[in-house]
């Protein structure tokens, strides 16, 4: 199932109930869910693995606890300066050097 932003224009209490209907279904149904969305917290919640795309190029794949640490990751979405100033918290929290 493709799930385009279904998170957009949605409050704290939508995007909870949002996310036990994503993993109801996939549960459900035994379908994989393709999600583009860039709410971090809906995404964590309801992936088994994820691919990450910055400007249509893949920069990482893996298990949310991977991707939520990878230095790529972070710089792209959270700026260069970031991803620099927070390099050793990155690097403890187990993201690849």
């Amino acid at each position: 199932m493709l799930l385009d932003e279904p998170a957009a224009g949605t409050n704290t209490t939508e995007k909870q109930e949002l996310m036990a209907l994503i993993r109801s279904i996939r549960d459900r149904f035994g379908v994989a869910i393709v999600l583009i969305e860039h709410d971090m917290k809906l995404v964590m919640g309801v992936s088994e693995r994820i691919l990450v795309l910055d400007h249509g190029v893949t920069i990482a794949q893996g298990l949310p606890r991977e991707i939520q640490s990878n230095p790529k990751v972070i710089e792209a979405y959270l700026g260069e300066k970031y991803a620099r100033d927070h390099a050793a918290q990155i690097a403890a929290a187990g993201g690849p050097q």
